[in-house]
């Protein structure tokens, strides 16, 4: 459940309410079914399953795409972006393996799917965002649903120095390279999930940072994100 110390209590409650509303029963069960698809799917802890089971994905979807929102599918949203796989959002965080009470830098709040399950697994994320119409939207929903995270209008590619340094980063879009400036915001022994390639064609990569600031790297296969753009915010 999303923890009380991480939440305004009057947010939580009134993110309660409108939950209760607006998250009925038929959606909770076409959740359900999602998650057993994503357990079949991945050998996922449960409480990243748990988390997911909590967060209405449906309310994160332009109403166009409501009746397929509990689809292990992308979809497009706002400023020619996309909300993730459901797949995609549980190996991401599955590979981050983030605790209660970690400091996340999410890297693209996009609609702000993945920020909630962060935050309902009980990690202080900290996100980032570029795109000015969805920095706005995921602010009102997220703050409309209960969550607390801190949200930032600017270039992820500078990171969040001001409140470094962090257990881990998680960027959600594709990176031509690693960002140097992410790399030193990250404590010793903390982790980097992020995609790094041309567009549409990346590889999944961990880097685990060690005592020397040297890096120890993973590959966790291909895969395909919007580019992480460098230059200026919109």
């Amino acid at each position: 459940m999303i923890k009380a110390s991480l939440v305004n209590p009057r947010n939580f409650l009134i993110g309660y309410l409108w939950r209760t509303m607006m998250d009925t029963f038929k959606h909770k069960g076409l959740r359900r079914k999602l998650i057993d698809e994503l357990q079949k799917k991945g050998n996922f802890e449960s409480r990243i399953l748990e988390a997911m089971m909590l967060v209405p994905r449906h309310l994160f979807l332009d109403s166009s795409f409501l009746q397929y929102a509990y689809q292990d599918k992308a979809f497009p949203i706002a400023a020619g972006q996309t909300i993730s796989h459901p797949y995609t959002v549980a190996f991401q965080t599955q590979l981050l393996n983030p605790q209660k009470r970690d400091k996340i830098l999410e890297i693209g709040t996009g609609s702000g799917y993945q920020t909630a399950v962060l935050n309902a697994i009980g990690a202080r994320v900290y996100s980032v965002e570029r795109q000015k119409e969805l920095f706005l939207s995921a602010k009102k929903l997220l703050s409309e649903l209960g969550y607390s995270p801190t949200l930032f209008f600017g270039d992820g590619y500078k990171g969040l120095p001001a409140y470094a340094p962090y257990d881990g980063i998680l960027v959600t879009c594709g990176a031509p390279t690693l960002p140097e400036k992410l790399i030193e915001q990250l404590k010793v022994g903390g982790q980097i999930v992020i995609p790094i390639g041309e567009t549409g064609a990346q590889t999944m990569f961990r880097f685990t940072k060690n005592s020397d600031g040297t890096l120890h790297q993973e590959n966790f296969g291909d895969c395909a994100f919007v580019p992480m753009l460098e230059k200026g915010v919109r």
